[in-house]
C-alpha cells in the first residue's frame, strides 16, 4: 500500500490498491506482530540458512529438530515448540514427524525473504541516524 507521510505517521494514499481491505490489514498485523518476537526471528534464520549440498550443486534449505533448534538458541524445548506453534499456525514454516523426532523447514520462503530484506534496510537506516547523530 502507497502511504503518504503526514506529521511523522504513515497513512495510506487513497484510491490505490483497491484489493487492500481489512483482512489484508489483519494479516500483516499478524505476521508483523510474529515478527516482533526475537527468538520467532531466530527460528527462521535457522531454518533459512542454506547449507551446501555437494560441489555443484544448489544449496537448499535446511531442516531442523525441533530439538537442535532449542539448543543452538539456548532456549527450552517447552518455550521453542510454543515459537514453532505459532510460526506452524502462521503458514510460515511446515512439520514432519519421523519416528520421536519432529523436523521443521520454511514454508513460505518469499515472506522469510522479504522480512530479511526488512531487517538489512531497518539496519542501514539505523546506522545511517547513528552516524548522522554522532556528528
Amino acid at each position: 500500500m502507497s502511504r503518504k507521510k503526514s506529521s511523522n505517521i504513515m497513512q495510506p494514499v487513497k484510491g490505490e490498491h483497491a484489493e487492500d481491505s481489512p483482512e489484508i490489514d489483519q494479516f500483516v498485523d499478524h505476521f508483523l506482530s510474529l515478527m516482533c518476537d526475537r527468538s520467532r526471528r531466530q527460528i527462521l534464520e535457522l531454518l533459512a540458512a542454506p547449507f551446501d549440498t555437494q560441489e555443484g550443486m544448489k544449496p537448499s534449505l535446511r531442516e531442523r529438530r525441533s530439538t537442535d533448534i532449542a539448543r543452538e538458541l539456548g532456549l527450552s524445548p517447552a518455550t521453542t515448540s510454543e515459537h514453532l506453534r505459532q510460526l506452524c499456525d502462521a503458514k510460515l514454516i511446515a512439520s514432519r514427524r519421523d519416528r520421536n523426532a519432529v523436523y521443521y523447514r520454511l514454508s513460505n520462503e518469499m515472506l522469510v525473504r522479504a522480512f530479511r530484506d526488512l531487517v538489512k534496510a531497518l539496519s542501514k537506516e539505523h546506522a545511517s541516524r547513528s552516524a548522522r547523530q554522532a556528528n
